[in-house]
């Protein structure tokens, strides 16, 4: 099984970005992306930033994530 978690980038080096969700920053690749910018929300799966989403998306999915992890406690 496959998860990947949106991040929002919020700075670019070259094709290494850091990306952020929930306070936490993560260093991501950007690789396979050709237009990965500042503001743009990503997801990502083992460290590389595979698609771009739409920031309501990723809002719904950080909640989901955030259920789950509240839901283990």
């Amino acid at each position: 099984m496959c998860l990947a978690i949106p991040l929002k980038i919020v700075e670019i080096h070259g094709k290494t970005a850091l990306g952020e969700a929930g306070g936490v920053r993560r260093e991501i690749r950007t690789d396979f992306l050709r237009d990965a910018a500042v503001g743009d929300y990503v997801m990502v799966h083992a460290g590389f930033a595979i698609d771009k989403v739409d920031p309501e998306q990723a809002r719904l999915d950080q909640e989901a994530w955030e259920e789950m992890e509240n839901a283990l406690r």
